[in-house]
């Protein structure tokens, strides 16, 4: 009896680690915690700050939005808007205010040309065409900038999703039109 239970030791240990290890892994790959973890951002729209060459009396131009849309929900519940702006200084940011998503491991802000679509068929439509990755999310609440390369032709780009890279799934999105 004593001999049996000495065989079955060691695939007792043995499934215990691989269940470890399953667990660890899952931990790291899904990130669950996150879905607890609420980031808010509040930035402002970055301002124009005045040139030497420029006179003290001079009122430096607003900032002009170029084009906006409204987040949709894809995999998880979003909502805000998504600006495209002007700033006086001539540089352009993405904008987005009021977002409202769900927390997630790898979100990333992407400019596509991927048409949006509502509900589930728009989960996955953003990496199959052209797109730029603006950064990482800075938070899933709140208003948030993301600067746009200087010599990206905004013309080529017509929506901004919140893409979760790691399960290659949209979480939002919004269509980017002129006002």
């Amino acid at each position: 009896m004593e001999r049996e239970r000495g065989r079955r030791r060691p695939w007792v240990i043995a499934a215990v680690a691989v269940v470890l290890v399953v667990v660890a892994a899952g931990l790291y790959w899904f990130e669950p915690w996150k879905l607890w973890q609420d980031q808010t951002v509040r930035e402002s729209l970055p301002s124009a700050t005045p040139s030497a060459s420029a006179p003290a009396t001079a009122t430096p131009p607003a900032p002009r939005t170029l084009a906006r849309g409204d987040l949709v929900s894809h995999e998880h519940t979003t909502t805000g808007t998504a600006k495209i702006v002007r700033l006086p200084d001539g540089s352009r940011t993405l904008r987005l205010e009021g977002l409202e998503t769900s927390n997630g491991p790898d979100l990333k802000v992407w400019l596509t040309d991927a048409p949006v679509k509502e509900g589930r068929a728009g989960w996955h439509v953003f990496d199959d065409g052209k797109y730029v990755s603006l950064g990482d999310l800075k938070g899933n609440k709140g208003d948030q900038n993301y600067p746009i390369p200087a010599d990206l032709k905004l013309s080529e780009y017509t929506s901004v999703a919140i893409w979760c890279d790691r399960f290659d799934v949209s979480f939002g999105a919004a269509r980017l039109t002129a006002p």
